[in-house]
């Protein structure tokens, strides 16, 4: 039985909004000291919504000023969130939240539970659980379709209970079937066979996978067709090109903007060909528990076609863990197109530097505390900074995950409550990038500044074409010429003139500028579009 796309589950009221302090709260003077309490615990610890903050003064005053807010307790908001990205860039990256929140982890978990029971009443072998009946699967369908942040906070009410998170999802399953005349028969089937590894592995999955083909992606696609967008439009503006930093062979703006729509292309394709699999082999991958119970039952067949059936490939050889080597390859995926991006973001920082880029001004913005002239490119700068904090949680979690001592230790299940982490700030660094490029303004009158200052870059084609008809010692004469010298159009006419080469030959020398000593650069900019794979954000694995 398969499930509708997961726009159906998850709507925007289900994910209330940090809120601001309250507006008429009073604002802490600097001689007493000050700290927070939450004034009512009634309101939900997974609320953002609604938060309710008192200030009291603290007798003690005797500590120094900076340790005084060592007793702070804060309710939690925008203001009040350790991670920016639940706090400062919340309205950036929510639409993760659906993916890979706690939230969700809860309702794959209840998914997973559900389609495992479906899937117990299809095994003709297993004939306590009869095939279940339209109505049963409508009510169970509607534990899945209607599950909420109640349900939730119902589980994390359980879990306090049982120290238990996979268990607490068992048992809530279990109470909401019991008014169900039919499912409450089968009760017991919930989480047969199963560790919490098997839940949680195919939850962890869904919730990549999903959260890949639903945001990470569409984004990616967005910030390619911009950068493509970008190699078009420019393909034809010559620029001076710097290798070492120095002036060097000319391109165009084009070009260099299709190299990085290209590098990026092809990353994500890696990205989208990294399988996600799933497994279902009880406590340490042998289905022991599973073959006792129904032996006469292929669990292995069973296991792959319930783990396909849920959109993931099926990993056969496990122990109490799927190994997250799949993890482990998609997480590096991701920090590959990173670090591509990390390249041009500061291409592009330098290209603004050079003046070859304007920024759109918009109204009231401050571009420097006390220069007021400036305009500063923090969109590439806020990108930068955040596609390193996410490499940073990725690298870490594709070296540590793939590790489990003997057949599993639990230092897998904290590090795994963070794939949210490195995901959300590189969805935060792509629309920064994508922030950015809408501001940039081409300013072509400096492009071709550089350019006309730059004569001496035309000894390259000359002592390349003196080499094709024999003139002695080429590089030693355009090295004579141009290095620590001032080169002019002139002189660089004049040494040409001065050649023993065919008429034609030294015709097209003389026709050279560094405007149009750009190779097929235009072309290759003008045709990104053609080896660029701009398919939809939705991507198969």
């Amino acid at each position: 039985m398969e499930f509708g796309a997961m726009s159906k589950v998850f709507n925007t009221n289900r994910f209330p909004c940090f809120s601001p302090l309250p507006a008429n709260h009073q604002r802490p003077s600097d001689r007493p000291s000050f700290y927070l309490y939450r004034s009512s615990m009634a309101s939900s610890s997974l609320s953002r919504s609604g938060t309710n903050i008192s200030f009291q003064k603290v007798v003690n005053n005797s500590k120094p000023a900076e340790l005084r807010r060592e007793s702070a307790e804060f309710e939690l908001s925008n203001l009040t969130a350790i991670s920016p990205l639940d706090g400062r860039y919340w309205n950036k990256v929510k639409e993760l939240a659906p993916y890979t929140s706690e939230y969700a982890l809860i309702y794959y978990r209840v998914l997973v539970e559900v389609q495992w029971l479906l899937k117990l009443s299809q095994i003709p072998e297993v004939e306590e659980v009869p095939s279940v009946s339209e109505d049963g699967r409508s009510y169970l369908q509607g534990l899945v379709d209607g599950f909420s942040l109640n349900d939730a906070l119902e589980i994390k009410k359980i879990e306090k209970v049982t120290n238990h998170d996979v268990k607490a999802v068992e048992y809530f399953l279990k109470q909401k079937c019991q008014s169900h005349p039919e499912i409450a028969k089968v009760l017991e089937f919930f989480h047969f066979a199963c560790t919490s590894e098997d839940i949680n592995n195919l939850s962890h999955a869904m919730m990549l996978k999903d959260a890949l083909e639903n945001v990470i992606f569409p984004t990616i696609i967005d910030l390619i067709k911009e950068i493509c967008n970008m190699a078009e439009e420019n393909a034809h503006i010559p620029m001076l090109s710097r290798t070492h930093g120095q002036p060097a062979t000319p391109t165009t703006l084009g070009k260099e903007m299709a190299n990085f729509a290209y590098r990026l292309s092809e990353i994500r394709g890696k990205i989208s060909q990294v399988e996600i699999l799933g497994k279902l082999a009880g406590a340490v991958g042998n289905y022991n528990a599973h073959l006792v119970a129904y032996p006469d039952v292929d669990w292995p067949q069973i296991a792959e076609e319930f783990v396909t059936s849920l959109g993931l490939s099926f990993n056969p050889y496990v122990t109490q863990i799927e190994s997250h080597d799949y993890m482990a390859a998609l997480f590096d995926a991701i920090c590959q197109f990173n670090n591509v991006l990390i390249d041009f973001d500061r291409d592009i920082w330098g290209y603004i530097s050079l003046g070859y880029f304007k920024q759109i001004t918009k109204a009231g913005e401050i571009g420097s505390s006390t220069m007021p002239h400036k305009v500063n490119p923090i969109d590439f700068e806020n990108s930068e900074g955040n596609l390193g904090v996410a490499n940073a949680n990725l690298s870490h979690l594709s070296m540590k995950l793939p590790i489990s001592r003997w057949q599993r230790d639990l230092t897998d299940s904290t590090v795994l409550r963070n794939l949210g982490l490195g995901l959300g700030h590189s969805l935060l660094a792509y629309k920064s990038t994508l922030q950015g490029i809408a501001k940039l303004q081409v300013n072509e009158a400096r492009l071709h500044e550089d350019l006309d200052n730059c004569w001496e870059i035309l000894a390259e084609p000359i002592q390349t074409v003196m080499r094709r008809y024999d003139v002695p010692e080429p590089y030693e004469k355009l090295k004579e010429l141009t290095r620590g010298r001032e080169v002019t159009k002139e002189s660089i006419r004049k040494f040409i003139e001065g050649l023993e080469l065919p008429k034609e030959a030294k015709t097209n020398l003389l026709k050279l500028t560094p405007h149009n000593y750009v190779g097929v650069a235009v072309k290759l900019a003008r045709e990104v579009h053609r080896v660029v794979n701009l398919v939809d954000g939705k991507t198969v694995f």
